[in-house]
Parts: structure tokens; C-alpha cells; sequence
């Protein structure tokens, strides 16, 4: 299976200033969520993101926020985004592909990823937009999605499906904004 814009949903889980402080290449996950919300923003997949209890981990990180309409934030203290119900309520939540990048791997991206695959989604993981605080948590966590069914792609690989042809009317803007 392909990712189509026209049914895709990029979900940015907990990339909050607290966790990209302490979790492994923090800097260098943040900055490809980052690159993966200005591409998804500019074919038109919408984006969704989560802040898990922000109370005590602060906001998604400065750098995310003025990308995200207010009503495109899901708060939740479940580590599943899923448990609470509010991430179907989001704009555009009920699509059926969900390609997911954010903090940390192995605790609420994996849960929140093994439900999504539950509920019959289509689940698509980012290996380099995600991270933990030990690489060794987020290789077992990318292992474990694996094996019960998401699909581990790379940032080029979203992009270029989103894209589909050369011919596409965004396909310029992307590859001199976006593609080194």
C-alpha cells in the first residue's frame, strides 16, 4: 500500500520542550518532524498533534506551534493518543492512513501506533522522525510496530508518495524546499 494525500494524516505525537530536551538525537528528530509538517502542509495533508500532560512536559516545542491551528492539538494523559477519543475528534481525524512521527518510540508512539493498526488503520512510521531517550528502547519499539503490521518509511519515501509523479503541481516547490 502507497500513502495518498488524499487519505493521510500526519501525526506529530508529543514533541514537547521537555522530552526533545532528553531523548537521544532530540535536535535531529525535531527537525525532520518539522520538515515532515512544512511537506505534508504544503501537498495538503492535514496534521495532527498531541501534548501529553502538558502541565508538566510544557507545549509542543516553539518551532511547532505557530505551524498548528489550535484545533489541530490533541491533549491527552493516556500514552495512547487513541485511549481518550479526542485524536478522531481532531479535523481530519477519520482518515484511514496515519503516518506518525514524535516522542518517545517505545511509550506513546508505539502504543498509540498498536492501536491505530487495532481500529484497522493504516499506520506508517518515520525511523528518523522519531526518538527515545535510549536508541536501544526506540530500535525495539520500531522492531515491535513492525512486526504487528506499520509500515517503518523514511521521510523521502512519505514525501515522494504524497507526491505520486514529477508532473505533480507541488512537485517543484518540494523538491527545491525540501528534498537536499
Amino acid at each position: 500500500m502507497r500513502m495518498r494525500v488524499e487519505q493521510s494524516v500526519l501525526l506529530v505525537v508529543d514533541v514537547q520542550e521537555r522530552l526533545a530536551g532528553v531523548v537521544a538525537d532530540g535536535t535531529a528528530a525535531m527537525s525532520e518532524v518539522l520538515w515532515l509538517v512544512r511537506v505534508a502542509q504544503r501537498v495538503g495533508v492535514p496534521v495532527i498533534a498531541t501534548e501529553h500532560c502538558a502541565d508538566k512536559l510544557g507545549p509542543s516545542v516553539s518551532a511547532l506551534r505557530p505551524l498548528l491551528p489550535p484545533s489541530a492539538v490533541v491533549h491527552k494523559t493516556h500514552f495512547s493518543a487513541v485511549s481518550e477519543g479526542g485524536l478522531f475528534r481532531a479535523p481530519e481525524g477519520q482518515r484511514v492512513q496515519w503516518i506518525v512521527a514524535g516522542m518517545e518510540a517505545h511509550v506513546c508512539v508505539m502504543q498509540t501506533v498498536l492501536d491505530l493498526l487495532e481500529l484497522g488503520r493504516e499506520v506508517f512510521v518515520v525511523d528518523e522522525a522519531v526518538a527515545s531517550r535510549d536508541p536501544h528502547d526506540k530500535a525495539l519499539a520500531l522492531e515491535r510496530m513492525r512486526r504487528h503490521g506499520a509500515d517503518i518509511v523514511s521521510r523521502e519515501m512519505v514525501a515522494f508518495e504524497w507526491l505520486v509523479h514529477a508532473g505533480a503541481p507541488e512537485f517543484k516547490s518540494v523538491l527545491r524546499g525540501f528534498i537536499r
